[in-house]
């Protein structure tokens, strides 16, 4: 509760900074509108940026499921055969490596501006951290207990499913927390590279006509259902997960 009480107080300090620097040098609203401003934007377009939420929350959300279920699947993949290992790792390299606003403008031409190319685009941000922190996981279980398991005589499956998916649990979470916090990068970005709605798509509709101070209250909207989001997420593995790291690695 303090750090939320700090939190609040020094996100009051800098609002009120950045509405003092505005009257102080008279900033014109298409370049910097104030707060209060942006405040009263947002109050009186709240249909609007709710109806858009919306569809970004859900293309956030799919995107995640379909990225998450992605990378378990391909991390799986990898720890139960060395050859699908050395076979995927280089799919893996290239889904981080490719900038997804390069693709972007593809993904839209081959599945269309609706929700489809949003779900692939969130989806390709989603899929490598979740890969990755549950692949090491799988690849760092203790030794001595996979060794046990086979001298008990459990093959490759039962190791992995009753030792070594147990044991990589907690990495599972720390990248789907990572996941989570990136979720929203690739729907905004697929809804400014084409859509017909969304708070990507708002704030470039937004600012093809100057409406600053719109712009604003939809990356503020944004703002709060990305931490609502991860907030949920959050709680939700520690809950099932009580054992596993309650923070996104540095």
């Amino acid at each position: 509760m303090a750090a939320v009480g700090r939190t609040l107080a020094v996100t009051f300090v800098l609002l009120a900074l950045w509405e003092a620097v505005v009257r102080l040098f008279a900033l014109p609203a298409y370049i910097l509108p104030g707060p209060l401003r942006i405040g009263v934007t947002a109050w009186d377009n709240a249909d609007i940026l709710a109806h858009n939420a919306a569809i970004t929350l859900g293309e956030m959300l799919l995107g995640l499921i379909c990225g998450s279920l992605l990378g378990i699947c391909c991390a799986l993949a990898m720890a139960s055969s060395p050859l699908m290992r050395r076979a995927m790792r280089p799919v893996l390299l290239v889904a981080q490596a490719l900038p997804v606003f390069a693709i972007a403008p593809l993904l839209v031409i081959w599945f269309g501006f609706g929700l489809a190319s949003k779900i692939v685009m969130a989806s390709l941000i989603i899929f490598f951290p979740v890969a990755s922190a549950f692949h090491d996981g799988l690849a760092r279980t203790e030794q001595g207990l996979v060794d046990l398991a086979r001298l008990g005589g459990a093959g490759t499956a039962a190791t992995l499913r009753f030792i070594r998916i147990p044991a990589a649990l907690p990495a599972l979470a720390s990248g789907l927390r990572v996941a989570t916090a990136v979720a929203p990068i690739g729907a905004v970005v697929g809804e400014w590279v084409g859509a017909s709605a969304g708070l990507g798509y708002l704030m470039i509709y937004s600012n093809a006509r100057m409406q600053t101070d719109m712009v604003f209250a939809a990356l503020a909207v944004l703002l709060v259902v990305a931490l609502a989001l991860f907030a949920l997420v959050d709680r939700a593995l520690t809950r099932l997960l009580p054992w596993a790291p309650e923070t996104v690695p540095g």
